[in-house]
């Protein structure tokens, strides 16, 4: 962990979600404790059952790419393009052919372009199969928010997605930094974009009865660890993370934000959507994440936990860190920042892991909102509702998924030594 080589830091960080265009105005809103959540404008929800999600307000594509190239992206490509480059200017770097080749990318996407399959399907249904657009397959493939971010910044190195669900975000943002570890790449763009806002998305998830239904107080409907939560709520975004061998961060006198020291993952072998009830994945992922970093779990100052506002993932996370942590877990503060964004899906962990970065870095552990009827069997301290100073130098990020996925990612405030 010591070699220049194998150490892995952050040097940039972009973000587009619903609580900001931006990281400095996503951060301050999540320690105002903002919800993001609102009644949804992308498309006429009267006839859903859930008429509510986190949607990226204001977003305009044609700021970063050029307004051709925006007709042929799905949105979640737009997203992701947009906050690559945004962690790029904050990270200093300008791609050329001295750093091209050394330079990869790994994005994350639970689903990919949903939207723009559910419009090609309605043209197909209505106008028939000869007025599909040909451009609905390199939309619509949930791996092509990697390859325009490729192509948008000439970066020929490492290029893939990580499809897992809700960790997507995380793995990417895992497989990135075992990357650089091993000195495949020097620089890996790497985090998480979904854009599932659409009337498709909101049907799929109502017929799996997992969103909540709280249309008359939407932003009160996200409050994982609830006893009166019903369900998630869906939000769509970027966030993505530059990832940097430390030699050359240091080469380049850049600004390191913090260091990456773990990354676990581990299958349920359960169920398509159900977790473990004694939350085995997910200590098994925990205990892996941490064991690779070298850090004992006296060493943990945060958890932002996966804490989606469902029934059975906030009760199982809640074991799984019991089991973990021991009698600590009651001390060390958790909370989940699902309650202001939503839940982004595949950008879920890449969001979590850039809160868990700015939480290091500003000294405040952002809060659990609507918190406000304790359930008994979740009894831990989630920040409840307003956002906490704190010393906070290793995080730990949780993000588990539908298929048995779980992927936890740990962060270090960055030391030479």
């Amino acid at each position: 962990m010591n070699d220049a080589n194998n150490r892995v830091v952050v040097t940039g960080m972009g973000i587009l979600c619903p609580l900001g265009l931006d990281v400095a105005t996503t951060w301050d809103s999540l320690i105002s404790a903002k919800s993001g959540i609102d009644y949804i404008t992308l498309f006429n929800a009267s006839s859903m059952e859930t008429k509510f999600a986190g949607e990226v307000k204001g977003f305009e594509p044609s700021n970063y790419i050029d307004r051709k190239e925006v007709r042929r992206m799905d949105r979640f490509a737009q997203l992701s393009v947009a906050a690559s480059l945004q962690a790029l200017e904050q990270a200093s770097i300008q791609i050329d052919a001295n750093n091209q080749d050394s330079t990869g990318i790994v994005v994350g996407s639970g689903i990919g372009g949903l939207g723009t399959l559910f419009e090609q399907t309605k043209i197909m249904l209505e106008k028939g199969p000869d007025r599909v657009s040909p451009f609905l397959i390199p939309m619509m493939i949930a791996d092509i928010a990697a390859a325009q971010v490729s192509i948008a910044l000439r970066v020929k190195g490492p290029n893939l997605c990580t499809t897992s669900a809700c960790s997507s975000g995380s793995d990417a943002i895992g497989v990135a930094y075992e990357i650089v570890r091993r000195g495949d790449a020097r620089i890996m763009i790497t985090g998480g974009a979904e854009a599932i806002i659409n009337p498709l998305g909101i049907a799929s998830f109502n017929a799996l009865r997992a969103l909540s239904t709280r249309n008359d107080a939407p932003k009160l409907a996200s409050r994982p660890f609830d006893a009166e939560r019903d369900g998630f709520v869906i939000g769509e975004g970027a966030a993505i993370l530059v990832l940097e061998s430390l030699s050359s961060a240091r080469e380049r006198g850049a600004n390191i934000l913090a260091e990456v020291i773990g990354y676990g993952a581990s299958g349920d072998a359960f169920h398509v959507t159900q977790p473990l009830e004694d939350g085995e994945g997910a200590v098994k992922a925990m205990q892996m994440a941490l064991k690779k970093a070298g850090v004992t779990t006296s060493e943990i100052d945060y958890i932002n936990a996966h804490g989606t506002s469902t029934p059975l993932n906030d009760k199982t996370e809640t074991i799984a860190i019991k089991t973990v942590f021991g009698d600590r877990a009651h001390h060390i503060p958790v909370s989940s920042t699902k309650s202001m964004t939503g839940h982004l899906i595949g950008a879920a962990g890449a969001i979590e892991a850039a809160i868990c970065i700015l939480a290091i870095r500003h000294g405040v552990i952002p809060p659990t909102i609507n918190l406000t009827h304790p359930d008994p069997e979740c009894d831990l301290d989630y920040v409840p509702n307003e956002a906490r100073p704190a010393e906070v130098n290793t995080t730990l990020s949780n993000s588990f998924g539908f298929g048995g996925h779980n992927s936890v990612l740990v962060f270090r405030k960055f030391a030479e030594a």
